[in-house]
């Protein structure tokens, strides 16, 4: 809650462009080594600097994004390549035991594609489009799955009855995720007549009900991953909500959402 503030000033004031992709390659990076931890718990051990290179290249990839035109696909296709090989090839060169070379290098690989491929849109969503648009579509984003997430939990907590995946999450129940779809939506309607007009009513309904569903599935999805290995949390970075990971999992999910809708819509 402390960083919320940087986080807003870096969306709605155009010259902290660098500042917000300086606040989302920081959580990028803390996510995708906590991810990599996860990975330790069942002995597997990723090559952070196979990793770590391929993402620096892609977030480059995506800062650079040319406004109103999608990454560049070639350059995305290119370095997955190389770090496929590269992961492989340091796996190989780190020698015995041999049994989970593959599944060292599958993390690795996999560890780039689910933080900072889906998460680089956020980047994508900021520099590639007019600085009004990205403010809009940013404010948007997070105004939805923030408020979202926050009535989720306390309406879970205040009338929570029915357990919504009680093998992957216990905490979460039906009436939190419909107090959290009936959130999305109204904090969609109030985005509409604050601030983003421009985004038809028509539209930015089913925009936010989509979100907050692809939210709830990211949630889920990084959840299991924690079951998987036997942890709560993927660590305890952030006092009483645990890591970054656990915090960014339905951004991660949603930010190539926000980014192609508003591509295909705003061209």
């Amino acid at each position: 809650m402390v960083l919320l503030p940087i986080l807003i000033a870096s969306i709605l004031i155009p010259t902290l462009e660098l500042v917000f992709a300086l606040f989302i390659a920081i959580a990028l990076v803390i996510s995708l080594l906590e991810f990599w931890m996860l990975a330790r718990a069942q002995q597997i051990r990723a090559d952070p600097v196979a990793g770590v290179l391929g993402a620096s290249a892609l977030f480059v990839i995506f800062y650079f994004t040319e406004p109103h035109h999608p990454p560049d696909l070639l350059a995305i296709v290119i370095v997955l390549v190389a770090l496929t090989i590269c992961s492989l090839v340091a796996a190989m060169v780190r020698g015995a035991p041999f049994d989970r070379m593959i599944a060292s290098s599958a993390v690795t690989v996999f560890g780039v594609l689910y933080v900072f491929l889906l998460g680089g849109h956020l980047i994508a969503t900021k520099t590639g489009f007019s600085n009004q648009l990205s403010k809009h579509l940013l404010s948007f984003f997070f105004l939805v799955l923030m408020g979202s997430d926050a009535a989720a939990y306390y309406g879970g907590r205040a009338f929570g009855r029915h357990k919504l995946a009680p093998t992957i999450s216990p905490g979460k129940t039906w009436e939190g995720a419909i107090a959290g779809m009936l959130a999305s939506l109204l904090l969609a309607a109030a985005a509409h007549y604050w601030f983003f007009v421009e985004l038809p009513l028509k539209l930015a309904l089913p925009v936010a009900a989509v979100m907050n569903i692809v939210g709830v599935l990211g949630d889920l999805t990084e959840s299991a991953l924690k079951r998987s290995v036997g942890k709560k949390d993927t660590a305890q970075i952030l006092p009483g909500h645990g890591g970054m990971l656990d915090r960014i999992d339905s951004l991660l999910f949603n930010a190539p959402l926000i980014y192609y809708f508003a591509l295909a819509y705003f061209r």
